[in-house]
């Protein structure tokens, strides 16, 4: 967020508690009402100013809150695969969401993450989402990947993709091949998908890949097997 939206954003936020209080004070009126609020809008800068940090941190509150309302909103559209590229519990009580992209070492650094995690927790699905940000050859095998995800071959490809390196024409053909995934022309239904995958990552404010979603939490990057477990179990302690 650049400097102008911070300080637009940490305005916004003193006039919320400022206005927030003024209704509380509202009943007494006339007189009273402006003089509580001057003294509200007194105690309140001078509060800011003595403890500056507390605006990154209600700010961040806030972005959190919002990402977690944007995934309820839509959690059908995030937790439902595309054919079959998810793994584990059909029955799950918690469902982890990973957009990647098959150029992000990102993304592959975090595959054992979820493989354990997927080893250690019967009771959880992870649902992958293509987010082909990082140019043309992450889209050309993104549409592959959904080609065989309709054909259920999804963790083939996947697993494949990510073992033979960079997504080049060369390494998808070469892993399409060998799985015997069919030829697929340029799909309008591929595009949709990847498109309806780009609104759910600027809704949840998603700046790249991997972010994850579990429960009504989100995490940016590679954030690693600790970060990830403890969203599950949080999730789950939520029902």
């Amino acid at each position: 967020m650049s400097g102008d939206r911070k300080k637009l954003a940490a305005a916004g936020l003193v006039g919320l508690v400022v206005g927030g209080i003024g209704v509380a004070v509202a009943s007494r009126g006339g007189d009273a009402l402006s003089s509580d609020r001057a003294r509200v809008e007194r105690i309140v800068h001078e509060y800011v100013l003595a403890n500056p940090e507390i605006i990154p941190q209600a700010m961040e509150a806030l972005q959190t809150r919002k990402m977690g309302e944007a995934v309820g909103q839509n959690r059908a559209a995030f937790e439902s695969p595309f054919g079959n590229a998810w793994a584990g519990a059909e029955d799950a009580d918690v469902v982890l969401v990973e957009f990647f992209d098959y150029a992000c070492g990102y993304c592959r650094k975090s595959n054992a993450d979820l493989d354990r995690l997927l080893n250690e927790d019967k009771k959880l699905k992870v649902v992958w989402r293509e987010l082909p940000v990082l140019g043309p050859d992450s889209q050309a095998a993104a549409e592959i990947s959904l080609a065989a995800a309709k054909q259920g071959r999804f963790l083939d490809f996947y697993q494949g993709l990510f073992a033979a390196g960079r997504p080049t024409p060369q390494a998808v053909a070469s892993v399409q091949q060998r799985l015997g995934i069919a030829p697929q022309p340029r799909s309008p239904e591929f595009q949709a998908e990847i498109d309806k995958n780009y609104q759910l990552a600027r809704a949840i404010g998603a700046t790249g890949t991997p972010t994850f979603v579990v429960g009504d939490k989100v995490l940016q990057g590679a954030v690693g097997y600790a970060a990830l477990k403890e969203a599950i179990a949080e999730a789950r302690s939520r029902g």
